[in-house]
């Protein structure tokens, strides 16, 4: 007996060293860089001198700017473009009344970054906001491994390991401090400033958005909050198989997805949508006797899938429930803008409010809702699926009704809008990529002779009708004719290799003008277009 006692320890001593290293090895930390992202000095110094600086144009009119924003809206799911699935009467009615906008396409096709160069009217590849700041990295090998070959991610795949921000770093992520927002801009002249809804652009000290022009924000700092109490008796809840949406139903309403009146966390118990509709009207009231600019981020229709029955039971003859939700979510979205319109119209303040209403990116196809048909891709690709987005506004007496402007715009555009109707001067300390709308539309003249995409290394430029899209994690790349192909379904770089040159050099010229991502991203999206597949980071 004592001889097989010596056997085991001799055997089970090497074992248990073994088992010992590689417990070691995999609950190591390996976030831990803990390099802060840097505050340009430079450009902050400027934007504080410009800020400093008295309201320029005192005398100019000021009209009231409100900017509608909805979030993961397909551009084909709603009847202003066609779509027969989701009628938005509300929106189509706002177009009709000033300017639909038949190619808008947004900066980025993923919500942070998106958001960073609307609010900047840079793009945001030039200040580093190129991919989603990281909440969470990976904490250990035992974390990174499971994750990469254990859990089902469906078509979300990690990047490879690197040394991960820490806790310290990942605080210090969000829209640079340097960067001057509209609200900044509106602020400098005198409005009311207020953001009602999603922000996504940093949730610490510095990064909130009453440290970012705003003089009053209703909403959540998160990517996602849960649209209501799931055992609202009232709400119909729908549950996704994507990995992510597990995560979001965890997390919806705790951390930075919690609902907050400026500072103050609430337990929200009203269905969202029509609770920004509220705080949107309410914050009209309360400043409809001085110019006041409104930004109205809703996150309808993103996940988690919720909707008041009311809404729900509009669509009946819907046999999808997944879809059925979707629409439904749409609905609300529509009748929530409906409220403030109204508000708008009640109050006598139609000829003196520019209302502009565009979507941060198109549908996400994961959530099997939407196709984004017939265009291609969907949310997180650079193909028109992902960037081009309903986009509209409206000024009465500014911008004559039923216009239809089909050259190249984007969400850029909106901040230089602003910054011409409320007589704003800009800073020379940088550069501005978007222009004036209601003068490029008045006009019928070119908004733009180029537009441009990174994240990562994927990337894409529209010049004049023609569009490159590449794919660098796996030597991609495509070259289309959008006139003739807006479906993107015909590659023509075999066929036009001058032109597949003159878009890559133009394109790499652009780059040079950008910074390199300031944090890294997690992972990548997987599209599958039969035999072809493109890789995009997140």
């Amino acid at each position: 007996m004592a001889f097989f006692k010596k056997k085991i320890v001799k055997i089970g001593l090497p074992v248990l060293g073994v088992l010992g290293l590689a417990a070691v090895y995999l609950l190591r930390p390996i976030n831990t860089d803990d390099t802060l992202v840097k505050v340009d000095e430079v450009l902050a110094k400027g934007k504080r001198d410009f800020l400093a600086q008295p309201d320029s144009t005192p005398n100019h009119a000021k009209p009231n700017v409100i900017i509608l924003l909805a979030d993961d809206l397909g551009k084909y799911d709603i009847s202003l473009y066609g779509g027969k699935a989701a009628p938005t009467p509300t929106i189509d009615s706002l177009a009709a009344s000033g300017v639909t906008f038949t190619d808008g396409y947004v900066s980025a096709p993923i919500c942070s970054p998106s958001r960073a160069g609307l609010l900047t009217g840079r793009y945001q590849q030039r200040f580093g906001h190129e991919l989603q700041p990281g909440d969470r990295y990976p904490k250990n090998n035992l974390e990174y491994l499971a994750v990469k070959y254990f859990m089902n991610t469906n078509d979300w795949h990690p990047n490879p390991k690197i040394t991960y921000p820490s806790a310290k770093s990942i605080a210090s992520q969000g829209l640079p401090q340097s960067e001057i927002t509209f609200a900044d801009l509106a602020k400098k002249q005198g409005y009311a400033t207020g953001i009602i809804g999603k922000w996504h652009l940093g949730h610490t000290k510095g990064f909130t958005p009453l440290e970012r022009g705003f003089d009053y924000h209703y909403g959540f700092y998160q990517a996602f909050s849960l649209f209501a109490h799931e055992d609202n008796p009232d709400i119909i809840n729908h549950h996704h198989s994507d990995f992510t949406d597990k995560m979001i139903w965890g997390n919806g309403r705790v951390g930075t997805g919690r609902i907050r009146r400026d500072t103050t966390i609430i337990d929200e118990k009203a269905f969202l949508t029509e609770k920004f509709a509220e705080e949107a009207t309410a914050f009209i009231d309360k400043n409809k006797k001085k110019p006041f600019l409104l930004y109205v981020p809703f996150n309808a229709p993103h996940t988690p899938f919720q909707v008041r029955k009311k809404y729900y039971d509009r669509f009946a003859h819907i046999k999808d429930e997944n879809k059925r939700v979707y629409y439904a979510m749409i609905s609300a979205l529509d009748d929530a803008i409906a409220q403030i319109l109204k508000k708008v119209k009640d109050e006598g303040l139609e000829e003196n409010t520019l209302i502009v209403f565009a979507s941060d990116n198109g549908g996400a196809t994961y959530t099997h809702a939407t196709t984004n048909a017939p265009l291609k891709g969907g949310k997180f690709s650079h193909f028109e699926g992902g960037i081009n987005v309903p986009f509209a506004l409206r000024w009465k007496g500014k911008v004559k009704a039923h216009t239809v402007y089909s050259q190249p715009v984007s969400t850029l555009d909106i901040f230089s809008t602003i910054a011409s109707v409320i007589g704003a001067k800009l800073p020379s300390d940088r550069t501005y990529d978007g222009v004036d709308l209601v003068n490029k539309v008045n006009k019928n003249e070119e908004a733009h002779a180029s537009l441009y995409w990174r994240s990562g290394d994927a990337k894409a430029i529209r010049k004049g009708d023609w569009k490159l899209v590449i794919s660098g994690k796996n030597q991609k790349h495509w070259l289309y004719n959008l006139k003739k192909d807006k479906a993107e379904t015909n590659d023509l770089s075999g066929e036009n290799p001058a032109k597949l040159k003159e878009l890559s050099k133009a394109l790499e010229q652009w780059e040079k003008e950008l910074l390199k991502p300031l944090w890294p991203s997690i992972m990548h999206y997987e599209f599958n277009f039969g035999d072809e597949k493109y890789l995009v980071d997140l």
